[in-house]
């Protein structure tokens, strides 16, 4: 009876031990993602910026292929996305077990090299679908990316997605990533710009009727000047405002601060002359894309005056307000 009670105890304690040290793994790997995202998050957002593949996608991709950044292919090659040789490759190279025995693998002198040769891999032919997408979608990234054939494993978006849900990478695609060491300085320096006026800037900030903080543009006002004023970075006023990277604002015209919507604060427009789907979408806060597939039109379409524009149904073939949006009191 004594025994046996004491051999209870015993196994009771080894079971806690064990529960113990599957809970410190567990807490290990999670620590140990956090650390790659905290060290890796500004070069997946750099290639973003220079190559338009989402920085969600990128910072995911990296820790999945790396495991985390601990691989022996990352620690000892640099290598963080498992990109093999090819014919044209005349770098480092080495050896390791993966679809096939004994395949070639890319060795870099610095990691960073791994991330640009990733974004380039993704300009190939192959992938060029993918860049019909919008660079906040990462799921239809991370789907995309298994349709053409980046990697053999079938749940492949299913972990990229999980990774980037888990982690919020979705927010380094929008440019509403927060470090959690800045949160306080972020949330003291946001009050003061909703104050409708700053000590960094001569702009005052308003807020549009569907939510969007934006100012208004002074003569000569351009991306890199806004960009340093308001402590954001310069991709962030061309996707927000969907610009190229040399525009020069107008005296008087709407400059986002975060990003447009799927819908505008109104239910209609109706076109006026040289009007355009940019200049509807400033308007409204709209995004252009989203203004276009509502009206059934693409998005350098030649408005016509008197055109009337839907802001927030997604119109019939036919030009009519579909039967749901009538139900909910639309006119």
């Amino acid at each position: 009876m004594l025994k046996s009670f004491g051999f209870r105890i015993i196994r009771a304690g080894v079971l806690s031990l064990f529960v113990c040290a599957f809970s410190i793994i567990q807490a290990q790997n999670s620590t140990t993602q956090e650390d790659y995202v905290k060290k890796w998050k500004d070069e997946a957002v750099r290639q973003m910026e220079l190559y338009k593949i989402p920085a969600s996608i990128t910072l995911a991709q990296g820790i999945l292929e790396s495991g985390n950044g601990i691989s022996e292919l990352a620690k000892m090659s640099n290598n963080h996305f498992g990109i093999k040789c090819h014919k044209d490759w005349t770098g480092g190279r080495t050896y390791h077990d993966d679809d096939e025995k004994g395949e070639c693998f890319r060795v870099y002198d610095d990691p960073k090299d791994s991330y640009v040769d990733h974004s380039k891999f993704l300009l190939r032919n192959r992938y060029a679908s993918l860049f019909e997408l919008d660079l906040d979608d990462y799921k239809g990234w991370a789907n995309g990316l298994s349709k053409c054939g980046y990697a053999t494993n079938p749940k492949y978006p299913q972990l990229l997605i999980k990774i980037i849900e888990r982690h919020e990478l979705y927010k380094l695609d929008t440019g509403d990533w927060v470090d959690e060491g800045e949160a306080v300085a972020d949330a003291s320096k946001a009050r003061k710009t909703n104050n409708l006026h700053t000590s960094r800037t001569l702009h005052s900030v308003s807020t549009t009727e569907n939510g969007i903080q934006f100012v208004y543009a002074d003569e000569g006002d351009n991306i890199k000047k806004l960009a340093k004023q308001f402590d954001m970075m310069k991709w962030q006023f061309r996707k927000y405002n969907e610009i190229d990277k040399d525009y020069i604002f107008r005296k008087g015209e709407v400059v986002y601060l975060q990003p447009k919507k799927a819908s505008g604060f109104a239910d209609w427009h109706t076109v006026r002359k040289g009007e355009t789907i940019w200049s509807i979408s400033q308007k409204y806060g709209i995004k252009m894309k989203s203004l276009a597939k509502k009206n059934n039109i693409p998005v350098d379409s030649h408005l016509r005056t008197g055109m009337k524009l839907s802001l927030r149904w997604r119109l019939t073939e036919d030009g009519k307000l579909p039967g749901y949006a009538k139900l909910l009191g639309a006119k």
